[in-house]
Formats: structure tokens, C-alpha cells, sequence
């Protein structure tokens, strides 16, 4: 079967990680990834962002299955039921507000800007290196660290389900996932 264009958005993934360890602006293209599955779920009443142009799933297809670095194994079912996904979209939406709240909080200059990447929502890493300032308020950067945070913990916790089980894991409790599943729920 002929590759199309979008089986190559896995590439794309990588670039963003990798563009936003550089320079942490680069953390706003992530948004496409937040507001596309939405876009496509409403206007099609489909999952077709997950099934087809899902550049982190097609990541962890091709390193857990070409690259066989999973196990393969099934998913436990705990990790599928409806009580871990939705409350894992309250967490994840609860640490995306958190995030724009102290993005607030650098706008209105009540709290200074941090230079860290907060990794697993709890382990802050110094990001120094990938912001010098811009023409930008510093509330612009405010939210790409915490936006790239969201990401790239995201991205390690699918990494992880990756490993240990089947290599698209992560797209069984992926908040965009159960989002746009609930959104196909009420559109039909």
C-alpha cells in the first residue's frame, strides 16, 4: 500500500519536541495538536485526527512496532475503563488550567517568569537555555513552558505504556482521545 502524506506526521512530533528543547516559542505550534482532533470531531462527528493524522500515535506504532521497543503486551483493563480515562481528563485538564492560571499570573505581573519545564507534574527541569527573551511579553513564554510541560509529559507517559504494553497504548486514555470520543457521543 502506497504511503500518503499523512503517514509521515510522526515527524512532525519529533520536530515540535525537539524545536521546543531549543527555543521554547516553539511550544505554541502544540496547539494544533490540541485544537485539530477537536476541529475534525465536531465537524465530522469522527475520531478521524486520532485514526488517521495522529502524528504521537504513528511515533509510537513506529518505535514500539518497527523498532521493537514494546512488549506487546495487552493494555490492563483498568487502563481502559471509562472511570481512568475520564479521570484522567480531569487531571489533565485540571494541570492545563493550572498552567494557564500561572500563565495569568506572569501577565498581570504578579509572579516572575520560570524558566523550567515541569515534568510529570511534578519534577521541575531548568529550561534556561531554550528562552533568551523575545519582543514577547514574558507571559508569552509563560505559556509555552507550561504548554511544552503538558506535552512532553504526555509524550513520556505514552513512551512508557509503549514500552511495557501495545505500542499505541497511550491513544486508549489520550485526553484529546476521550475528548473527541465524547464529542462523536453527543454529536450522534
Amino acid at each position: 500500500m502506497k504511503k500518503k502524506w499523512y503517514d509521515y506526521l510522526w515527524i512532525a512530533s519529533l520536530a515540535y519536541l525537539l524545536l521546543g528543547f531549543f527555543n521554547i516559542l516553539f511550544a505554541w505550534l502544540g496547539l494544533l495538536c490540541f485544537f485539530i482532533p477537536l476541529i475534525i470531531s465536531v465537524a465530522t462527528g469522527t475520531k478521524g485526527y486520532c485514526n488517521r493524522y495522529c502524528g504521537r500515535g504513528q511515533l509510537f506504532g513506529l518505535l514500539g512496532g518497527r523498532f521493537g521497543l514494546s512488549r506487546k503486551k495487552d493494555i490492563p483493563h483498568w487502563m481502559k475503563s471509562k472511570w481512568f480515562r475520564y479521570g484522567f481528563l480531569i487531571f489533565f485538564f485540571v494541570m492545563f488550567f493550572q498552567m494557564l492560571w500561572n500563565t495569568c499570573l506572569v501577565f498581570s505581573g504578579a509572579q516572575d517568569l520560570r524558566q523550567a519545564v515541569t515534568l510529570l507534574w511534578t519534577f521541575k527541569l531548568p529550561w534556561h537555555w531554550a528562552y533568551h527573551g523575545t519582543v514577547f511579553h514574558e507571559g508569552v513564554a509563560a505559556f509555552a513552558f507550561g504548554f511544552y510541560s503538558v506535552m512532553l509529559t504526555s509524550t513520556i507517559l505514552g513512551l512508557l505504556t509503549m514500552v511495557l504494553y501495545k505500542p499505541r497504548s497511550w491513544c486508549v486514555y489520550c485526553p484529546m482521545g476521550t475528548m473527541t470520543q465524547l464529542i462523536c457521543k453527543v454529536k450522534k
